[in-house]
């Protein structure tokens, strides 16, 4: 596929972007944003409110809207995700927003199903299927431990090609905004596969700071995280990924962002020093 060419409607619809306050979402609003499109936050606090597990508001926060961008909480692996996904499409195609791109997971069953439900759904649909976070360990669950000192993780040496979620937002946006990506599949990774331990080597080296890498037996990881007050349904998602997922199936990196942008996807030695020098990882 040639680079995108983002088209701006004289007078646009909004675009429901679910999730919005998410890693993803809010670089999806942004970039919507500054492209002079209507943007409306699908969230708990948004106006109209949407829940995922309230479907009796998805009109209201669908109403007059022409597109939408799904991020699915807690994650399209988890039971009942495809129900989900095949019931919002019905009533975004209901109130008139067919071009739907939903945020998915590499190497996920339970998300391979959600896909093909909104394949089936009739609407002009884009999947963004992604790898881990690098900014997981910048903005989510992975920041304090760096700050810390130490990740302890049930992961060995498995590879992982992260990807940078600024390219998963120019994808997201591309496909919002441009009918060339109707109908595609973007499988979106870094360049290039890194071990956890290799990552934090990276971080420790951008960063100056302190960092060592421990793996750890996934029972030592449940005690932990629960004496850290993480939730017990983001502790279950997590062994879930580490211990299935994270097997070495999605070691090879993939060419989504550059079948979708015309361009290579950022590398984590680049993402580590611009976070660090961002002040990612300051105290």
């Amino acid at each position: 596929m040639t680079p995108a060419v983002t088209t701006t409607p004289s007078n646009p619809k909004p675009v429901l972007v679910v999730g919005g306050s998410g890693k993803t979402g809010r670089r999806v609003a942004d970039r919507l944003r500054a492209l002079g499109l209507p943007v409306r936050i699908g969230s708990r606090s948004g106006a109209p409110a949407f829940d995922w597990n309230d479907p009796a508001g998805w009109p209201a926060a669908l109403a007059g809207t022409g597109a939408a961008y799904i991020a699915y909480s807690p994650d399209l692996a988890v039971p009942g995700a495809p129900e989900a996904i095949a019931a919002f499409a019905e009533v975004a195609l209901a109130a008139g927003a067919r071009r739907l791109v939903l945020l998915s997971g590499r190497g996920e069953e339970e998300a391979e199903r959600a896909e093909r439900a909104l394949q089936a759904s009739g609407a002009d649909w884009t999947i963004v299927r992604c790898s881990w976070f690098m900014q997981n360990f910048s903005e989510g669950h992975f920041r304090d431990a760096v700050l810390a000192g130490e990740l302890a993780l049930p992961v060995g040496d498995v590879a992982e090609p992260f990807v940078d979620v600024d390219d998963i937002a120019d994808v997201a946006v591309a496909a919002l905004t441009d009918a060339r990506h109707v109908g595609q599949l973007y499988e979106l990774t870094g360049p290039r596969s890194l071990s956890f331990a290799e990552a934090i080597r990276a971080i420790a080296l951008a960063s100056s700071r302190t960092v060592r890498y421990t793996t750890v037996p996934p029972d030592a990881f449940v005690a932990e995280s629960r004496r850290q007050q993480v939730p017990e349904d983001l502790i279950g998602f997590l062994r879930y990924l580490f211990e299935e997922v994270l097997d070495g199936r999605n070691v090879r990196p993939a060419d989504g962002v550059q079948r979708a942008l015309g361009r290579a996807p950022r590398d984590f030695d680049a993402f580590a020093r611009e976070a660090a020098h961002a002040g990612a990882w300051k105290d």
